[in-house]
């Protein structure tokens, strides 16, 4: 393992591979989580647990994760102290956890297996048919909607596949499932988190990357370094690499992949073939006829799928119930997978029809005295202003209200005038303090909300900044009228305003009835 044998200094290092591919999570032994409660974390526990590996952990606090995996049986302790780690045989950290954390010194001391939540998860990939789905943004309801399409139409191997999604998926009959299972069939579909070039270590069957927009510069130190990751990662795929033609930045890592690497690849994306010049040897499916009818909240488009790709030539109509561009793109790369593992092209599609989507994602909250609430995880320029593009599609005569908390104070430091752009799709937007994940403040002492809003262009929607997020939440309450909608919008506590809207709305509306 890469670490020291100081036992006051430990060197993590989460791009060196922990494990051989002979492995299985058989070989694991007791296994303790550091940070058990989080999303990405939770749902590997939860896994190991239904392969019966001895699985325990720990969190800072207590949340509906913690909840969920002690009502399974996984023991969790509130709070990081060296003692949880006794007797653990592997010991598990994400990119959050620091070296001085008390269980990971004591780990170290004592000798345990310490190794990152990603080679737990290239762990589970051994042996299977893994699917990947990398991206600065559209990972979880890609990876969602795979697993929904394999779920509700899948046969045989397909039928029930494992997945490891960094959030629950809505299904058609209205149930939540969580982002974690390990199902009978020899399919894996997991989200390829590329914050930490973690992601290197995979070798999926099929690697979807949705986009490679630079994002998590802290890491990589610039967009070079970060689209290089992403070819790597892509040149790791064993049979098929699918990849969003309509992002630039996708666009150049396919062109840059070795040329065998490139036959391998599906493009696709709403641009003519003629337009896009050269695709290094991929095929490319087009998104053609997208469109959303006002009001509908369904997304209706046609692929024009290659007989390379589907064996015979294809117009495949497909219709969602999720609104937005993104979602057809979303959807077009779920599918393509599918098909590539082996499913009739009309069953995915089918399939794909059903899907009510992730959690957190243009979820409604409520709708109280005409007013909507709508929580969405978006947290990147660009995905802010897809969720706002298809928010004016779904209610075009609406007056849209956002309440934005900035997530990671890199990522405002970095993207500050992109944020502000986007959020001027909005008519009215409060920015809250930073939510601050891994980082500190004191390591960025001129970062906060002000950032954003001192960067919004001359004329467009002002920015207001309010830190306190639960006063935000009661501000944008109030200013809303009947057929408003207001969006609470980030990735980190932000979704816990949408209930506080909703008690204000119902107390406003009860005073004006």
């Amino acid at each position: 393992m890469s670490s020291t044998h100081d036992a006051q200094t430990v060197t993590l290092d989460p791009t060196t591979a922990q494990f051989d591919e002979q492995q299985t999570v058989a070989d694991l032994g007791r296994t303790h989580f550091i940070g058990i409660g989080g999303a990405g974390m939770s749902v590997l526990a939860e896994m190991l647990h239904q392969h019966h590996v001895p699985v325990d952990g720990s969190d800072s606090q207590r949340g509906p994760k913690t909840d969920r995996l002690e009502s399974l049986g996984i023991p969790v302790e509130i709070g990081q102290r060296a003692e949880n780690v006794h007797d653990a045989r592997v010991v598990v950290y994400s990119s959050a956890i620091k070296p001085s954390n008390p269980e990971i010194v004591e780990a170290q001391a004592q000798g345990a297996h310490i190794v990152h939540r990603s080679d737990i998860l290239a762990l589970l990939m051994h042996g299977t048919r893994a699917v990947t789905v990398a991206g600065a943004h559209g990972k979880t309801t890609t990876s969602s909607m795979l697993a929904h399409i394999l779920l509700h139409g899948g046969e045989g191997a397909l039928a029930d596949p494992s997945y490891a999604i960094g959030g629950s998926i809505q299904g058609p009959d209205g149930t939540v499932l969580d982002g974690g299972h390990a199902g009978t069939g020899d399919v894996l579909v997991a989200e390829a988190d590329e914050s930490d070039g973690s992601f290197g270590k995979y070798r999926p069957a099929i690697a979807i990357v949705t986009n490679a927009e630079a994002d998590h510069l802290d890491h990589y130190g610039d967009e070079a370094h970060y689209q290089r990751a992403f070819a790597e990662h892509m040149s790791h795929a064993l049979d098929h690499v699918i990849v969003c033609a309509d992002d630039s930045s996708a666009l150049a890592v396919l062109r840059a992949l070795d040329p065998a690497d490139g036959a391998r690849a599906i493009a696709y994306g709403t641009s003519e073939r003629s337009a896009l010049g050269d695709l290094n040897g991929a095929q490319y499916v087009h998104i053609v006829a997208e469109q959303e009818h006002a009001g509908s909240g369904r997304e209706q488009f046609t692929l024009d799928i290659p007989a390379a790709v589907a064996g015979e030539e294809l117009v495949l109509p497909v219709t969602l119930a999720v609104p937005g561009l993104h979602n057809a793109r979303n959807a077009t790369a779920a599918i393509l997978a599918a098909i590539e593992l082996g499913m009739p092209a009309q069953d995915a599609a089918r399939a794909a029809s059903t899907f009510l989507g992730a959690a957190r994602r243009f979820q409604i909250r409520g709708t109280v005295g005409g007013v909507t609430v709508v929580d969405d995880y978006a947290h990147h320029p660009t995905e802010i202003g897809a969720l706002l593009d298809a928010a004016r599609r779904r209610y075009p005569d609406a007056t849209i209200h956002v309440l934005f908390q900035p997530h990671l104070f890199s990522r405002t430091k970095f993207f500050a005038p992109q944020f502000a752009q986007a959020l001027a799709k909005a008519d009215d937007v409060i920015v809250t303090g930073v939510f601050p994940a891994r980082e500190r403040q004191e390591d960025f002492p001129s970062v906060d909300a002000h950032t954003i809003a001192d960067a919004a262009a001359e004329g467009a929607t002002p920015i207001d900044v309010v830190e306190d997020m639960a006063t935000a939440a009661q501000m944008v309450a109030m200013r809303a009228k009947p057929d408003d909608v207001i969006f609470t919008v980030g990735a980190g506590d932000i979704t816990t305003m949408g209930p506080v809207i909703v008690h204000v709305l119902e107390a406003h509306h009860g005073k004006d009835a």
